[in-house]
């Protein structure tokens, strides 16, 4: 019925009706228009492409961790986890920062590249060999003869610390060029390898088992190396224009090592200190936990990678990033890791399950670590925005804060709790770390970027 055939009364309250809903529409409208707007938006792209792939890499790692945990037990996989995070960290400093300065140059203008390459390969090489004798040597104090073989150390030692970065380098090329989705794939040739291993090694039972998987462990970092240079845009510069970096070339390459090493620290560490402060078992339980909660996490590391090289260029062009893209990422980040956790919470029985009566009392340290991912999402962005924006050193300062925090709790915690303990040590770590961040996000902002900036 029209309105024109109501009484005035009704007429009156039909032709509100009418004027509320089309008041309404656009105001739907709007709201559909913005997200689909965000949704298409490069960073939006790259962190859905990004994520896919990170997904796939989440398989890789719950599928060699269940099976290597499997094989190892816990006692033999909490010295596996020990002696692979060490090696990670040191492996940090293999490229001496020389990556982080590709990826900010390359991202600038791509007709950097080759000037960063001819001195970034030669600085990798050198500090990889003395990262790898420095690795060597703390090993000879760290374990005993009966833990573990020589072999598997000096596998785990040459692909983590030599091989890896040099593969780094490739990837970082890729991840300059936007094209961070094809750079993550690359990094899971050696997760898919070391699958494949894991896989042969537990259908044929073959042992002894950790000697084995190093072998293979060592074996995919050189495959893929080969695979990567196959894949790069074009050649990398000869030796014949290699040289050391300059003075300046230093400086700003020792800001990023050092970020390299902090970044890092928060994520391997703690297993190789749970390593020395827990028994064995007790260690091998509580690193296939750390293990579990590191890979959740991978749609935030999506979402920090993927702005990364909008970063660097906002940089170039103001003083400061955006505050509309910082406001976009922390809010995106945030709700990410509380879905994060509230699954990890959800599934962690099942989880417990799944890594068999070996690993009991797994899904109990699992809920406790669900109070790290909202600190870890946080203190990721934190460290790339400060990273970006020319301030590496506040970076690496907050991040050494939460080492620190790291240990101490550690040392006081881990020898009465136990693994959870430690999990409450990652937790306090992080948070902490997310907190001085963003403090130092919102002092350098202060110091020189109007609230007004473009997106």
């Amino acid at each position: 019925m029209h309105c024109s055939e109501l009484s005035n009364s009704e007429s009156i309250l039909c032709v509100n009706k009418r004027n509320q809903k089309f008041r309404r529409a656009p105001k739907i409208g709007f709201a559909f228009g913005l997200m689909a707007k965000i949704l298409k938006g490069p960073i939006a792209l790259g962190t859905i492409r990004t994520g896919m792939v990170l997904g796939l890499r989440l398989l890789l790692q719950a599928g060699n961790l269940l099976l290597v945990a499997r094989m190892l037990g816990p006692d033999f996989f909490g010295i596996f986890a020990g002696i692979a995070a060490l090696a990670v960290l040191l492996g940090t400093l293999s490229t001496f920062g020389t990556q982080l300065v590709l990826l900010g140059e390359v991202s600038k203008d791509p007709r950097n590249r080759d000037g960063v390459l001819s001195y970034a390969i030669p600085t990798t090489m050198l500090f990889a060999g003395f990262m790898l004798l420095l690795y060597l040597g703390l090993m000879l104090f760290w374990l005993s003869e009966d833990e573990v073989t020589w072999p598997v150390v000096l596998a785990i030692g040459l692909a983590e610390i030599v091989l890896q970065p040099l593969f780094g380098l490739m990837s970082t090329e890729h991840h300059a060029l936007g094209r961070v989705a094809r750079a993550q794939l690359l990094q899971n040739g050696p997760l898919v390898l070391r699958l494949i291993m894991a896989v042969i090694i537990f259908y044929f039972e073959l042992s002894p088992v950790l000697d084995i998987y190093a072998v293979g462990y060592l074996l995919a970092s050189i495959i893929v190396l080969l695979l990567g240079a196959c894949c790069l845009p074009k050649r990398w510069p000869g030796c014949r224009c290699w040289h050391m970096p300059s003075n300046d070339q230093w400086s700003r390459a020792f800001g990023y090592a050092a970020v390299n090493i902090s970044k890092a620290g928060p994520a391997e560490l703690d297993k190789t200190l749970a390593a020395k402060l827990l028994a064995m078992d007790v260690a091998g339980v509580y690193a296939a936990a750390a293990r579990v909660v590191g890979a959740i996490t991978l749609p935030v590391t999506a979402l920090t990678l993927s702005a990364l090289p909008r970063l660097f260029r906002e940089n170039a062009e103001q003083h400061f990033g955006s505050w509309r893209l910082l406001k976009w990422m922390y809010s995106l980040a945030l709700l990410y890791a509380l879905i994060l956790s509230a699954v990890l919470w959800i599934f962690a029985p099942i989880l417990g399950e799944l890594f068999g009566r070996q690993y009991a009392g797994i899904g109990d340290i699992i809920r406790w670590f669900c109070l790290a991912p909202p600190g870890i999402a946080v203190r990721l962005i934190a460290g790339n925005v400060l990273m970006a924006t020319g301030k590496p050193w506040f970076r690496v300062g907050f991040e050494v804060i939460g080492l620190g925090l790291l240990v101490l709790v550690g040392i006081w915690l881990a020898p009465n709790f136990g693994a959870k303990g430690m999990a409450l040590a990652v937790v306090c770590s992080e948070w902490g770390m997310a907190a001085v961040g963003s403090v130092l996000i919102i002092l350098v902002s202060r110091a020189g970027i109007s609230p007004n900036s473009k997106a």
